[in-house]
């Protein structure tokens, strides 16, 4: 079960890290965006670290103090589920 939800997380992680990089070179060539809506989704339904990864390692979204303070803050709630349901089981 616990393998099952960290395979999860990182999935959604992967998944979300894709996105910053797809939502960044669409960026540069002017074309249609992904919301900021769907990647705080994304980051909310388990991907958030792959979006920290992705938005230091793409540059991009870093400017913005929600996406600064609030990719991190979900990835360390997310972390700290991820250790509690390992040491409960």
């Amino acid at each position: 079960m616990e393998f099952a939800f960290l395979a999860y997380i990182v999935v959604m992680s992967i998944v979300l890290c894709i996105f910053m990089y797809i939502d960044k070179s669409r960026a540069r060539n002017h074309e249609w965006r992904i919301s900021e809506k769907s990647l705080f989704t994304l980051a909310i339904l388990g991907g958030a670290c792959g979006g920290v990864i992705g938005m230091y390692l793409f540059r991009h979204k870093t400017k913005h103090n929600s996406f600064s303070f609030g990719f991190p803050i979900i990835a360390a709630i997310q972390i700290f589920i991820v250790v509690r349901i390992f040491t409960i089981f």
